[in-house]
């Protein structure tokens, strides 16, 4: 390549590793990454240099990495990018704080900030048309005593994700399933007598179990005009409190009435970088439904590189060698997977789904981020066997 730079991540999960993996099959290098803690995915790993900081996430301490890593490598351009939602955020608002040699492929930090406030981004969603869950916002200066707006089961999650995590309590979960309005209001009581302070939002279940999800993911040029999407059929989440929802099986796919309404959303906001929708088919009414967005590449990204779209070339022609990019939907059938066969196979209960499994399986069209060959030293294998064996215990113990 006849310009220089090398990848700065921040995190170290299986988004850190799948960003990392992206990088190394496409250019050979190996990515620099700054997470909280000394464990995780991202250690002992030879395609990323991985630093432990335990105030990474904090102001002071991260622009200050950010800028003694730039200095480090004042001959290259630092390509800056977040895995978890509080760096992403750090980035956009450090956007003008940033040596020359850092490019930070993020929006502004008012546009997100409103798009990661669940309230604000389905006002964005109405405008835009595209559909969401049966909504009520409620406010902490409402009380308790507030009357069911529409009939259950229900489902109640924070506003703001970002300042939810920062008010732990004994029962966290990321999303609550609620059967009856009294279990909604002892939920409520919870989340503000922990110190949360901005509204929750309380939405009618979506029935239909992980089957019926759907993850698009999305990449929208420095102009704002959307340039790839890739559309992903959710067959198994995580069920653990803390992970619920997280993807461990998709296989992608194509629908022309998602890609539209979506690219409308992005264009019309001037959306830049990475986007990611969690969205649900909602059976009664023929409608798939939005529940947010992540205003980077989701955790699951690599269904996308494994579909045929490696996310880090994307991102370095657009922003590193200001290359054109053509549109494109991702419609190579491919399955992402981060359990065991026998897991998968056990929890996914569709013969129609098993068998295309089988199929693609068959054909070689399958990927875990955390298996690459060039990444498989003896204690690699180690840490990705243990990784991968908990998840037996887990859904044996969480999956309902």
């Amino acid at each position: 390549m006849d310009k220089k730079f090398i990848p700065l991540l921040f995190a170290g999960d299986i988004n850190v590793c799948s960003v990392a993996r992206a990088f190394h099959e496409q250019y050979g290098i190996v990515s620099s990454a700054y997470g909280k803690y000394p464990t995780g995915p991202c250690m002992d790993s030879k395609i990323i240099d991985y630093r432990a900081n335990e105030k990474a996430d904090e102001q002071e301490t991260f622009l200050r990495l950010v800028q003694d890593f730039a200095a480090e490598h004042k001959d290259k351009t630092v390509l800056l990018i977040g895995c978890g939602d509080s760096y992403v955020q750090l980035m956009s608002q450090n956007r003008d704080n940033f040596p020359q040699n850092v490019i930070a492929p993020y929006i502004p930090i008012d546009l997100m900030n409103d798009l990661i406030h669940k309230e604000k981004f389905y006002a964005m969603c109405e405008k835009a048309g595209v559909d969401y869950p049966t909504t009520f916002v409620h406010k902490k200066n409402m009380g308790l005593k507030v009357e069911t707006p529409f009939e259950g089961p229900y489902i109640v999650k924070p506003s703001n994700g970002i300042e939810y995590w920062r008010h732990p309590y004994p029962t966290q979960k990321k999303v609550y399933k609620e059967d009856t309005w009294k279990d909604v209001l002892r939920v409520l009581g919870d989340i503000y007598g922990a110190g949360y302070e901005d509204s929750v939002i309380i939405q009618n279940f979506i029935p239909g179990d992980d089957t019926y999800m759907r993850v698009l993911t999305n990449y929208s040029d420095k102009h704002g005009k959307v340039k790839m999407m890739c559309l992903g059929h959710v067959l198994l989440e995580e069920h653990t409190p803390h992970g619920l929802g997280n993807h461990a099986v998709i296989i992608t796919e194509k629908n022309d009435e998602i890609t539209r309404q979506f690219k409308t959303l992005l264009e019309n906001i001037g959306y830049v970088g990475f986007s990611n929708f969690d969205i649900k088919y909602d059976r009664r009414d023929g409608k798939y439904k939005v529940f947010e967005i992540n205003t980077r590449q989701g955790r699951s990204n690599y269904y996308v590189t494994g579909a045929g779209a490696n996310i880090a070339k994307l991102v370095v022609d657009d922003r590193i060698l200001d290359k054109s990019l053509e549109f494109q939907i991702v419609d190579n059938e491919h399955m992402f997977t981060v359990v065991p066969k026998k897991v998968a196979f056990t929890y996914i209960r569709p013969e129609e789904y098993r068998e295309k499994m089988r199929r693609l399986m068959e054909q070689g069209k399958v990927s875990n981020p955390l298996k690459y060959a060039p990444d498989s030293s003896l204690i690699r294998k180690l840490r990705v066997f243990k990784n991968m064996h908990r998840h037996h215990a887990a859904f044996k113990k969480y999956y309902k």
